[in-house]
Protein backbone atom coordinates (compact mmCIF):
# COMPACT_ATOMS: atom_id res chain seq x y z
CA UNK A 1 0.00 0.00 0.00
CA UNK A 2 1.04 3.66 -0.92
CA UNK A 3 1.61 5.82 2.12
CA UNK A 4 -0.47 8.30 0.32
CA UNK A 5 -3.70 5.75 0.68
CA UNK A 6 -2.18 4.04 4.13
CA UNK A 7 -2.27 7.85 5.63
CA UNK A 8 -6.36 7.69 4.74
CA UNK A 9 -6.56 4.09 5.51
CA UNK A 10 -5.09 5.02 9.15
CA UNK A 11 -7.54 7.86 9.55
CA UNK A 12 -10.27 5.45 8.98
CA UNK A 13 -8.90 3.08 11.20
CA UNK A 14 -9.44 6.23 14.14
CA UNK A 15 -12.97 6.88 12.95
CA UNK A 16 -13.86 3.50 13.45
CA UNK A 17 -12.23 3.17 16.94
CA UNK A 18 -14.48 6.79 17.86
CA UNK A 19 -17.89 4.65 16.25
CA UNK A 20 -16.71 1.62 18.83
CA UNK A 21 -18.24 3.76 21.35
CA UNK A 22 -21.89 4.49 20.35
CA UNK A 23 -23.19 2.03 22.78
CA UNK A 24 -21.08 3.37 25.61
CA UNK A 25 -22.25 6.76 24.76
CA UNK A 26 -26.05 5.56 24.30
CA UNK A 27 -26.01 4.19 27.80
CA UNK A 28 -25.06 7.53 29.26
CA UNK A 29 -27.62 9.10 27.91
CA UNK A 30 -30.18 7.72 30.35
CA UNK A 31 -27.86 7.63 33.74
CA UNK A 32 -25.81 10.98 33.14
CA UNK A 33 -27.75 13.70 30.66
CA UNK A 34 -24.86 16.12 30.87
CA UNK A 35 -22.22 14.02 30.36
CA UNK A 36 -23.59 12.44 27.50
CA UNK A 37 -24.62 16.45 25.84
CA UNK A 38 -20.70 17.01 26.82
CA UNK A 39 -19.77 13.45 25.09
CA UNK A 40 -21.68 14.09 21.84
CA UNK A 41 -20.39 17.61 21.52
CA UNK A 42 -16.95 16.63 21.60
CA UNK A 43 -17.88 13.98 19.06
CA UNK A 44 -19.59 16.91 16.70
CA UNK A 45 -16.31 18.54 16.85
CA UNK A 46 -14.28 15.17 16.07
CA UNK A 47 -16.48 14.38 12.86
CA UNK A 48 -16.39 17.81 11.92
CA UNK A 49 -12.93 18.65 12.58
CA UNK A 50 -11.21 15.26 11.77
CA UNK A 51 -13.66 13.00 9.82
CA UNK A 52 -14.32 16.46 7.56
CA UNK A 53 -11.82 18.96 7.60
CA UNK A 54 -8.85 16.60 7.92
CA UNK A 55 -9.70 13.34 6.20
CA UNK A 56 -12.74 13.89 3.62
CA UNK A 57 -10.78 17.48 2.57
CA UNK A 58 -8.10 15.43 1.82
CA UNK A 59 -10.42 13.11 -0.77
CA UNK A 60 -12.16 15.98 -1.79
CA UNK A 61 -9.39 18.31 -2.71
CA UNK A 62 -6.68 15.87 -3.77
CA UNK A 63 -7.59 12.50 -4.56
CA UNK A 64 -11.35 12.57 -6.08
CA UNK A 65 -10.51 14.95 -8.62
CA UNK A 66 -7.14 13.16 -9.35
CA UNK A 67 -8.93 9.95 -9.82
CA UNK A 68 -11.94 11.68 -11.40
CA UNK A 69 -9.39 12.79 -14.02
CA UNK A 70 -8.36 9.06 -14.96
CA UNK A 71 -11.49 7.41 -15.18
CA UNK A 72 -14.77 8.49 -16.08
CA UNK A 73 -16.41 5.69 -14.74
CA UNK A 74 -14.82 5.83 -11.01
CA UNK A 75 -15.91 10.09 -11.22
CA UNK A 76 -19.56 8.93 -11.98
CA UNK A 77 -20.00 6.25 -10.16
CA UNK A 78 -18.04 5.44 -6.82
CA UNK A 79 -16.54 9.29 -6.49
CA UNK A 80 -19.74 10.63 -7.11
CA UNK A 81 -21.57 8.80 -4.44
CA UNK A 82 -18.58 9.65 -2.17
CA UNK A 83 -19.31 12.66 -2.60
CA UNK A 84 -22.52 12.42 -1.72
CA UNK A 85 -22.01 10.80 1.36
CA UNK A 86 -19.69 13.31 2.69
CA UNK A 87 -22.59 16.30 2.20
CA UNK A 88 -25.22 13.84 3.64
CA UNK A 89 -22.58 13.09 6.89
CA UNK A 90 -22.00 16.90 7.09
CA UNK A 91 -25.89 17.49 7.32
CA UNK A 92 -26.54 14.55 9.74
CA UNK A 93 -23.93 15.83 12.46
CA UNK A 94 -26.07 19.19 12.14
CA UNK A 95 -29.17 17.19 12.76
CA UNK A 96 -27.48 15.52 16.10
CA UNK A 97 -26.11 18.62 17.23
CA UNK A 98 -29.50 20.19 17.32
CA UNK A 99 -31.26 17.29 18.75
CA UNK A 100 -28.37 17.80 21.66
CA UNK A 101 -28.75 21.34 22.10
CA UNK A 102 -32.53 20.60 22.31
CA UNK A 103 -32.23 17.92 24.26
CA UNK A 104 -34.05 15.45 22.59
CA UNK A 105 -31.15 12.89 23.58
CA UNK A 106 -33.40 9.96 21.83
CA UNK A 107 -33.34 11.37 18.63
CA UNK A 108 -29.45 12.17 18.48
CA UNK A 109 -28.60 8.72 19.76
CA UNK A 110 -31.12 7.54 16.49
CA UNK A 111 -28.68 9.85 14.59
CA UNK A 112 -25.46 8.74 15.64
CA UNK A 113 -26.49 5.49 15.26
CA UNK A 114 -27.69 5.64 11.36
CA UNK A 115 -24.69 8.72 10.48
CA UNK A 116 -22.41 5.91 12.25
CA UNK A 117 -23.71 2.63 9.84
CA UNK A 118 -23.80 5.63 6.93
CA UNK A 119 -19.95 5.65 7.93
CA UNK A 120 -19.19 2.36 8.40
CA UNK A 121 -20.55 1.23 4.56
CA UNK A 122 -18.62 4.34 3.25
CA UNK A 123 -15.39 3.53 4.99
CA UNK A 124 -15.73 0.03 3.86
CA UNK A 125 -16.11 0.93 0.15
CA UNK A 126 -13.34 3.56 0.06
CA UNK A 127 -11.28 0.76 1.72
CA UNK A 128 -12.32 -2.08 -0.70
CA UNK A 129 -13.08 -0.05 -3.80
CA UNK A 130 -11.91 3.85 -4.43
CA UNK A 131 -8.23 3.09 -2.05
CA UNK A 132 -7.76 0.13 -4.95
CA UNK A 133 -8.87 1.85 -7.60
CA UNK A 134 -6.65 4.39 -6.80
CA UNK A 135 -3.28 2.51 -6.55
CA UNK A 136 -3.91 0.85 -9.60
CA UNK A 137 -5.06 4.12 -11.72
CA UNK A 138 -2.11 6.37 -10.05
CA UNK A 139 1.29 5.76 -10.60
CA UNK A 140 4.08 6.47 -8.10
CA UNK A 141 4.61 9.82 -8.96
CA UNK A 142 0.84 10.56 -9.22
CA UNK A 143 1.19 8.72 -5.43
CA UNK A 144 3.78 11.22 -3.89
CA UNK A 145 2.51 14.05 -5.28
CA UNK A 146 -1.11 12.94 -3.19
CA UNK A 147 0.75 12.26 -0.44
CA UNK A 148 2.86 15.37 -0.02
CA UNK A 149 -0.24 17.50 -0.48
CA UNK A 150 -2.03 15.14 1.85
CA UNK A 151 0.53 16.58 4.62
CA UNK A 152 0.47 19.84 2.98
CA UNK A 153 -3.50 19.59 4.48
CA UNK A 154 -2.42 18.46 7.80
CA UNK A 155 0.10 21.70 8.39
CA UNK A 156 -2.66 23.73 7.37
CA UNK A 157 -4.97 22.71 9.64
CA UNK A 158 -2.57 21.74 12.49
CA UNK A 159 -0.50 18.63 13.51
CA UNK A 160 -0.81 19.13 16.88
CA UNK A 161 -4.66 19.53 16.44
CA UNK A 162 -4.95 16.09 14.70
CA UNK A 163 -2.60 14.66 17.17
CA UNK A 164 -5.14 15.41 19.76
CA UNK A 165 -8.25 14.04 17.68
CA UNK A 166 -6.00 10.83 17.52
CA UNK A 167 -6.14 10.81 21.35
CA UNK A 168 -9.94 10.84 21.70
CA UNK A 169 -10.32 7.09 21.35
CA UNK A 170 -7.99 6.30 23.81
CA UNK A 171 -9.82 9.20 26.09
CA UNK A 172 -12.76 7.47 25.52
CA UNK A 173 -11.99 4.16 26.78
CA UNK A 174 -12.07 5.79 30.24
CA UNK A 175 -15.43 5.45 29.80
CA UNK A 176 -16.07 2.02 30.15
CA UNK A 177 -14.02 1.51 33.17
Amino acid sequence: MHSAIEVLYNEHIIIKSIIDFRDTISAISESNPEKYKEIVMMLIDFFRNYADKYHHNKEEKILFPLISSYSEQMKEGVVEEMLENHNDFREMVKTIEDSVKAGKFEDSTETIYKYTEMLLDHIAVEDDELFQAAETLLDDKDLDKVYFDFMDIDRELGLEQKAAYEKIPENLNTLRN
